[in-house]
């Protein structure tokens, strides 16, 4: 079957069943509800199984997607998350977060009907079916040992999708290898970042000890560049170091008014209710204070996110999305948009902030905007917005929350002698994610600045596979 003989008739793509908006916005429940056994083989039975199937290299990963829906189109789901986890360590997070409509669906042969296969929603059932119904496989993993019969040791820092995947890649191929975390608990941005709607932390968890019965050791609440250095770590004999902390420095507007009192950035917001579960206050005892009317700057994913987060926290009136450009420009992913309008979300498009206004007392109190039209596309490819003279005017909002993107944090990389870094501070890194330091590899949001959980572990794979050729040239 090739790109050009497609069946004009083809069965349509099984919808995911997802729970009613009036419930789920009173509820912090994973809003897909995820295929049955019966929903999953229809779709996989829908796949063409091309003979230059363009999904796997649509795919950051590389997953064989043909042999694994294959697979569940005969009912063999062990088979299926086998298959699957031959080259990704964390399928039920990728078929949940990663954004298939731009990559392996986006490439998928089907996309020509725009009917693609549920690439992403058959990843997560082979994932989900395995925690059901099978006992989690682990490899039979011979240790590799230096020439004084010591296992050959490999840091990680960073316990995010980069750090994980790179972990994970490095204990199949026989390395102890060990990750540093900041954070209390591991998982890094599938955490502290993604909403639970949207990841349950107990699939985080669940990939977690997945990676701990293959041998990977975690060491939390361990800052590198506070608790060790780098050298530090090359002197506890660790023969190579993999960094992939993220890009954890919120961006924010540079208007009048950030500094009152109920401006949060994204980050800080998404951490307290997430990793720090202040959306259970008092039980657990962070608590965040949103007031009744709140505005989320941008409209990226982390901006639904954060929206999608404050409409289901108590005595929520309103969440507003502001947004300078036209819906057509919005970075977030489609699925996202459309479920942050579903749930009541405002949003407020060719509007840009100028000032956050405050009240005697210092908190906010509203918002001052004014109306844009679109331009000459700019360098990122989009209109560029242009204000529009005495069109200024004012929302009333008692907490504004900035989702404008991230930025490298310095708190690592500003103690690294000879580390090469842009002119934006990420680490720069070849072709095989190595730094400028022999034996220190990054990849990930640290040396692409924001960018998808897939294409973190994608560069984490290379960074793995230049990891075990630098230790084979190394002669260690």
């Amino acid at each position: 079957m090739t790109q050009d003989n497609i069946p004009k008739v083809k069965r349509q793509r099984i919808k995911m069943q997802e729970q009613d908006v009036n419930e789920r916005i009173k509820n912090f429940l994973e809003v897909p509800l995820g295929y049955t056994e019966e929903e999953a083989v229809k779709e996989a039975e829908r796949c063409l199984q091309c003979k230059d199937p363009k999904c796997i290299s649509g795919c950051p990963v590389n997953i064989n997607i043909k042999e694994f829906i294959f697979k569940i189109s005969k009912k063999d789901f062990e088979g299926a998350i086998d298959t699957i986890k031959n080259d990704n360590s964390l399928p039920a997070v990728c078929g949940r977060v990663c954004p298939q409509e731009e990559q392996c669906e986006a490439a998928c042969v089907m996309q020509k009907t725009k009917n693609p296969i549920n690439i992403g929603g058959l990843e997560r059932f082979a994932a989900d079916n395995e925690a059901k119904n099978f006992e989690i496989k682990i490899p039979v993993i011979e240790k590799k040992l230096d020439k004084n019969g010591n296992p050959i040791k490999i840091a990680i820092i960073g316990s995010g999708p980069a750090g994980l995947t790179c972990a994970g890649d490095l204990a199949k191929k026989g390395y102890e290898t060990v990750i540093y975390e900041a954070l209390h608990i591991p998982g890094g941005v599938l955490v502290y970042g993604i909403p639970e709607f949207r990841l349950p932390k107990i699939i985080v968890n669940r990939e977690v000890e997945y990676l701990k019965k293959l041998g990977v050791r975690f060491e939390l609440n361990c800052v590198i560049g506070k608790t060790f250095t780098i050298d530090d770590l090359f002197k506890m004999e660790y023969k190579a170091i993999f960094i992939g902390v993220g890009a954890g420095t919120p961006v924010f507007l540079g208007i009048p008014g950030e500094n009152l009192k109920g401006v949060y950035s994204a980050n800080e917001f998404l951490t307290r209710v997430n990793a720090m579960k202040a959306f259970l206050f008092p039980e657990y005892d962070t608590p965040v204070k949103l007031g009744e009317k709140v505005a989320i700057i941008g409209a990226g994913n982390v901006a639904m996110d954060a929206a999608r987060w404050a409409r289901r926290l108590k005595g929520i009136k309103e969440v507003h999305i502001i947004y300078r450009r036209s819906e057509s420009e919005m970075p977030a992913r489609i699925e996202e948009i459309k479920r942050a309008k579903e749930e009541g979300i405002i949003f407020n498009l060719l509007t840009n902030p100028v000032e956050i206004i405050g009240n005697q007392h210092g908190w906010v109190k509203a918002i001052k905007c004014i109306k844009m039209e679109l331009g000459e596309p700019d360098s990122s490819g989009r209109r560029r917005p242009i204000p529009i003279k005495g069109s200024e005017f004012i929302i009333e909002v008692d907490t504004v929350i900035p989702a404008l993107g991230t930025k490298a944090n310095k708190l690592l990389t500003s103690d690294v002698k000879n580390l090469k870094l842009n002119k934006w501070g990420y680490i720069e890194v070849d072709e095989n994610c190595a730094t400028s330091i022999p034996g220190v590899f990054a990849g990930g949001d640290i040396t692409t600045g924001s960018a998808t959980v897939i294409a973190a572990m994608g560069a984490a794979r290379r960074a793995a596979n230049a990891i075990d050729q630098y230790i084979k040239d190394k002669e260690i």
